[in-house]
């Protein structure tokens, strides 16, 4: 655990250094605390920028972002494994156990198996995104820098990272200037769900051939609960918004596709095509709301998780129904996942709000405002109501904080932290506490 832990720091570390080289930024340098920031934001698929990354970043510096996208997207345990997979060096017991805890797969037996699905999986979808989106950007901008665009967003929306070259048609407007663009739209929106089902559910959906009943109880979680985030978020939104300041000027076909395309990005990817500083408090809070749950185990995606989310809501049918068991399609659920769920949930919502308390006093802020931004971090989703940029130290080092907490993994971070004070459990006579 200790040696994911490090690895996401190594990951950063190299990163901020390539970016502070002066063929990285346009402006020729960049302060040392905005090159960690850019990094910490891009190896952990985050996409909170402090600046507009066309207009800063050289294209040499955009393929550093790129390429610390993909490996915080796939994992950097997973290309070590296929690296010592393909020089012929011997896989431990050790590097296997690690990458099962950095993917979250469900055995460490077929390791190398599962690290072949991740990778072969991730260039197969990213290079159908990358030619759809070619159709699009190659007409608009001539054929290399069109074809780079939309390997850029490819890889950026499938990893769920949220960052974007539009800047160059308008600086910091991520993609609002493509918000009616139903093809483009839908193309992005379809990666971003790819990304963040997980990559697990994709294979059990490839080996059960698409039926239903034969799927393993933590893909139909998945699926059943992606898609009720998706539909219920983008009807919130969509309600929300009627006739409200951001939706101004658009038609009803524009509105739809606007509340969808937010409900999805939310969802850890970042990108926006609506002002999110516009829109109305409710809707930051139904954003919060889904940016915190995130995506699934095994994914690309951040927050809680949508499984852990699922088994707490489950939790609170059982007890409404007088059940000592938690269930779920006819399965029960293991008391140490409904204990280890209450704790990712407690340990993501804490972080947030304790976060949001501290960013809103020091900045002088809306709670609201600051929650939004904290949230984001964590759950590694890179939306913001544009405070980004102009925020101070403390809250950009706690940023940084809460998003190498957020990609490491809560349960990662947590077993550093607790490593070396494992001491002999001691059983405790029982006594009945009232609650509620």
């Amino acid at each position: 655990m200790t040696r994911i832990f490090l690895g996401y720091l190594s990951t950063i570390v190299v990163g901020t250094i390539l970016l502070l080289l002066p063929v990285s930024s346009r402006a020729g340098s960049v302060p040392f605390t905005d090159a960690l920031f850019t990094s910490t934001s891009a190896a952990c698929v985050t996409g909170l920028i402090r600046f507009d990354t066309w207009s800063t970043w050289t294209l040499f510096g955009q393929v550093v972002l790129l390429l610390l996208i993909q490996v915080g997207g796939i994992g950097f345990m997973t290309l070590a494994i296929m690296i010592m997979t393909m020089t012929g060096k011997k896989i431990g017991l050790n590097p296997r156990v690690m990458m099962q805890n950095a993917i979250s797969a469900p055995q460490v037996g077929g390791i190398t198996g599962v690290a072949k699905f991740v990778l072969k999986g991730t260039a197969i979808v990213e290079g159908v995104g990358a030619a759809l989106l070619a159709v699009f950007f190659i007409p608009k901008l001539g054929f290399l820098e069109g074809l780079w665009y939309s390997v850029f967003h490819s890889i950026s929306a499938f990893c769920n990272a949220g960052f974007d070259l539009m800047g160059q048609f308008e600086p910091g407007s991520s993609l609002i200037t493509l918000a009616g663009n139903w093809y483009v739209n839908i193309v992005l929106i379809l990666l971003i769900v790819f990304g963040g089902i997980g990559f697990f559910v994709w294979r059990d959906l490839l080996e059960q051939k698409f039926h239903w009943k034969n799927l393993r109880l933590q893909s139909k979680i998945a699926l059943a609960m992606s898609a009720f985030l998706v539909i219920s978020g983008a009807i919130a939104i969509f309600l929300l918004e009627i006739g409200q300041d951001a939706y101004e000027g658009m038609g009803l076909g524009k509105q739809i596709l606007v509340s969808f395309f937010q409900s999805v990005t939310c969802r850890t990817a970042g990108f926006n095509t609506v002002d999110f500083s516009r829109m109305t408090s409710a809707s930051h809070m139904v954003m919060i709301g889904l940016m915190l749950i995130g995506g699934s185990p095994g994914s690309t995606a951040g927050g809680m998780k949508t499984t852990t989310a699922a088994v707490q809501l489950l939790t609170v049918v059982a007890v409404f129904k007088g059940r000592k068991e938690v269930d779920a399609f006819k399965r029960q659920i293991d008391d140490s996942v409904v204990r280890t769920a209450s704790c990712v949930a407690t340990l993501y919502m804490f972080l947030a709000l304790v976060s949001a308390f501290i960013m809103s006093g020091v900045e002088g802020l809306p709670i609201v405002t600051t929650l939004f931004e904290t949230a984001s971090a964590v759950a590694t989703v890179g939306a913001t109501l544009g405070i980004t940029g102009s925020v101070s130290m403390i809250s950009k080092l706690l940023l940084i904080a809460l998003m190498i907490f957020g990609r490491a993994g809560s349960l990662t971070v947590l077993c550093v932290l607790s490593s070396g004070s494992r001491k002999m459990q001691t059983k405790y006579p029982a006594e009945k506490l009232q609650v509620g």
